[in-house]
């Protein structure tokens, strides 16, 4: 039985994949992922939380800006 010539190719090309040298995955993470980020005590943070309040105005806004895109996305289906 023959062979198709694409298969041979595809096989060939496969075989000339295999010998390729692929760089070093594990040294470039490295390099790229420069120091270790600081840690900072929790307390700072969750004062800072409790500084700005409960943000019941952000959540209106946020709200009141959603209702819009609805309705904006409720007018745009009936065009």
């Amino acid at each position: 039985m023959k062979t198709p010539r694409p298969t041979l190719a595809l096989a060939g090309l496969l075989l000339l994949a295999a010998c390729a040298t692929f760089p070093e995955v594990d040294a470039a993470t490295r390099a790229a992922s420069g120091p270790a980020p600081k840690l900072i005590p929790v307390e700072g943070i969750l004062a800072q939380a409790d500084a700005l309040g409960s943000g019941q105005a952000a959540v209106g806004t946020l709200e009141a800006r959603a209702a819009a895109l609805r309705a904006r996305a409720a007018r745009l289906r009936r065009m």
